[in-house]
């Protein structure tokens, strides 16, 4: 997925939504069960029941936008047994999940932080 926002924030509602519903039921599900606030710029992902779709809702300061994406002959791999009903990754791991990889199983090397190349003898 090419970013065209840039997310603080990517939260996972574990289980399976109805896909019927549009912004304001998923609005909802986002006050109410997933206990977030919705202005804060991060993006909520739910998945349809036969992880063949994916919808991504987020508040862009003029409005709530909804994405949607559809896979044609496969599923996305979904956390389902995670102990949270809202899981929080990271954008990478958005990135990932989109391309069909297991979050749950990918682990990025551990970032490295120093404060100068050469090290004094």
């Amino acid at each position: 997925m090419k970013m065209f926002v840039d997310a603080p924030e990517v939260y996972l509602h574990r289980d399976p939504v109805d896909f019927r519903k549009q912004i304001n039921g998923l609005t909802a599900i986002v006050e109410l069960e997933m206990k977030q606030s919705l202005n804060t710029g991060a993006l909520f992902l739910f998945c349809s029941k036969r992880r063949d779709k994916l919808k991504l809702l987020y508040w862009d300061k003029t409005g709530f936008c909804l994405w949607y994406k559809r896979l044609e002959n496969d599923k996305f791999k979904w956390p389902k047994k995670h102990e949270l009903d809202t899981i929080n990754i990271s954008e990478e791991q958005l990135h990932w999940l989109l391309r069909g990889f297991d979050i749950k199983a990918m682990k990025a090397h551990d970032s490295i932080e120093f404060d100068s190349v050469y090290l004094d003898d």
